[in-house]
C-alpha cells in the first residue's frame, strides 16, 4: 500500500467487544494505531486485561505493520492465503522487533486481532468520496441587507450621524475668551467667600486720669527737673533696690537703716559708686532696729557675703565662674582580626582616623566623673556590605558603661573599605586616660 497514490486505500478498524460492535473507524491519514486504557490511544477501551497502550499497526514509510506478540491470537488473510499468528512465526513472514513481532500488511490483506475479550477486525477500502457542498440557487441565496433589520439599522445610523455631527460641532467651535471680573463686580454672595468681612475691633475701654498729677502731665509740657538733694536721691536710691538682692531679705522695716548704713552719711555729690568706693573684704551689713531687734535686740550684728572683691569705685568682681575644661586621651592597640580577607593595618588605620570622635564619648562623661579611665574591648563582624554588625563589649574597665554605648553608637554608622565574602570576626582594645 503506497501513500502517494491518490487511489490508495485507507485502513478500517472495527472494534467487537461483548458480540457487539463498539466503534469503527476509518484511519484516512496513515498513522499507527493503539489500543489501550489510555485516554492518548486511538480506541480508548475500557477492559481491564487489556495493557495501557498497545500498538497494534505501526505505519513506517509506505506501508502499515501489524504487530503482535506470542501470546495474542489472530488471523491475517492475503490474497488466497489465510494465516494464524503462529504460522506468521514459524514461517517467518514476520519480523521480531523486540518482544513483539512485526508483519508487513499490503491493501488486500484483512483479519482479525484477539485481545482478551476485545477483538479487531481490519481491512483495506477505498477512501469514501468527500461529502460535496449543496449550495442554493442564486435567486434564492439572499444578500447581507436582506437579513438586516432596516428598522434598528436605520436608527443606528441616525444615532452615530447625530452624535459625530455634535461632537465636530462642539470641536470647531473657538473657546470664548476668559473675561476676568473685578471684586467690585462680582455679586455680594461671591465677594463675601472671597474677602471675608473685616472682624469689628474690641472697644478700649477709656482710661479716666487718675489724680491732678495725670491731668498736669498730659496738658502741661515736661519741665527740667531740678538736682534732688543728697536726702532725697538716698531715698529714691533705697526704693530702687529695696526689692533686689539681699536688700530684700532685709525687709521694709529696716531697710532705711540698712540704706543709711550702706550709703554712708556723706553729703555733696556722693552717690551709690562712690559709697561703695573702697570697700575691702566682704559685703558687711549693718543692721539696727528692725532686723537687729529680730535677733536678740542690740546694734545688730556683722553679716559677710562669701568672697566678692572689690576693685574700684562701683565695680564688683564676683570671682571667677566656668566650666571645668576636661581632656582626655585615647589610644587604640592592634586589633584581632580572624580572616584574611581584612588587612589588620588598614583596619588600624581606619579607626585611628575616628579616635576623635571615641575621645568625645570619654570626655563626655568624664566631666562627670573625672576619675574615670581604663580599657574599653569592642567586638564586631565586618559584613560583606563593609558594615559594623553584631557589636558587642567584651570588656570595659573605665567604670562608665555609657561610654562603650556611645562607641557601639558610632560603629553602627561606618563604612569600612573591605567587602569580605564572609563575615569577618574583629576585636579592637581602647584605652582611656585623662590628660593632666
Amino acid at each position: 500500500m503506497t501513500r502517494a497514490s491518490s487511489t490508495a486505500k485507507i485502513l478500517r478498524v472495527g472494534i467487537i467487544q461483548g458480540g457487539k460492535i463498539v466503534e469503527e473507524r476509518h484511519i484516512r491519514r496513515p498513522d499507527s494505531v493503539s489500543v489501550g486504557q489510555d485516554s492518548k490511544n486511538t480506541f480508548v477501551i475500557p477492559a481491564s486485561n487489556l495493557p495501557a497502550s498497545f500498538p497494534v499497526f505501526d505505519f513506517r514509510g509506505t506501508h502499515y505493520y501489524l504487530l503482535f506478540t506470542e501470546r495474542m491470537e489472530g488471523r491475517v488473510r492475503i490474497g488466497d492465503k489465510d494465516l494464524d499468528f503462529a504460522a506468521l512465526r514459524s514461517q517467518r513472514m514476520a519480523v521480531k522487533r523486540g518482544s513483539v513481532y512485526a508483519f508487513q500488511l499490503n491493501e488486500t490483506a484483512k483479519g482479525k486481532v484477539s485481545l482478551g475479550e476485545v477483538t479487531l477486525l481490519f481491512q483495506f477500502v477505498p477512501p469514501a468520496p468527500a461529502p460535496t457542498r449543496m449550495e442554493l440557487p442564486k435567486e434564492y441565496r439572499g444578500t447581507v441587507w436582506s437579513s438586516m433589520d432596516h428598522v434598528f439599522f436605520g436608527i443606528l445610523a441616525v444615532s452615530v450621524l447625530l452624535n459625530f455631527t455634535g461632537a465636530a460641532c462642539i470641536a470647531l467651535t473657538p473657546k470664548p475668551p476668559d473675561s476676568e471680573l473685578a471684586l467690585d463686580e462680582l455679586p455680594d454672595r461671591f465677594a463675601k467667600l472671597l474677602v471675608p468681612p473685616k472682624p469689628p475691633e474690641p472697644e478700649k475701654p477709656k482710661e479716666e486720669p487718675k489724680g491732678e498729677e495725670k491731668v498736669e502731665k498730659k496738658d502741661t509740657p515736661k519741665k527740667k527737673e531740678k538736682p534732688a538733694s543728697d536726702e532725697a536721691r538716698k531715698a529714691a536710691i533705697a526704693q530702687k533696690v529695696q526689692s533686689k538682692g539681699i536688700l530684700k531679705i532685709l525687709g521694709s522695716a529696716g531697710s532705711q537703716g540698712a540704706l543709711k548704713d550702706l550709703l554712708g552719711e556723706g553729703t555733696g555729690t556722693q552717690d551709690v559708686a562712690s559709697a561703695l568706693k573702697g570697700a575691702q573684704g566682704g559685703l558687711v551689713v549693718a543692721t539696727t532696729g528692725g532686723v537687729g531687734s529680730a535677733r536678740g535686740g542690740g546694734s545688730g550684728s556683722a553679716a559677710g557675703i562669701g568672697e566678692v572683691g572689690t576693685s574700684g569705685g562701683g565695680n564688683v568682681s564676683l570671682g571667677n565662674k566656668g566650666d571645668a575644661r576636661v581632656s582626655g586621651k585615647v589610644a587604640a592597640a592592634s586589633p584581632e582580626v580572624d580572616s584574611a580577607d581584612v588587612d589588620r593595618e588598614a583596619l588600624a588605620r581606619y579607626i585611628k582616623a575616628r579616635l576623635t570622635a571615641i575621645r568625645g564619648c570619654y570626655e563626655k562623661e568624664l566631666k562627670r566623673n573625672p576619675t574615670l579611665k581604663g580599657k574599653v574591648v569592642v567586638r564586631f563582624n565586618i559584613t560583606p556590605a563593609g558594615r559594623a554588625g553584631d557589636i558587642r563589649i567584651e570588656e570595659n574597665s573605665v567604670g562608665s558603661a555609657e561610654v562603650g554605648l556611645c562607641i557601639a553608637s558610632l560603629m553602627r554608622s561606618w563604612v569600612f573599605p573591605f567587602k569580605p565574602p564572609d563575615e569577618v570576626a574583629v576585636q579592637y582594645p581602647f584605652l582611656f586616660t585623662a590628660s593632666q
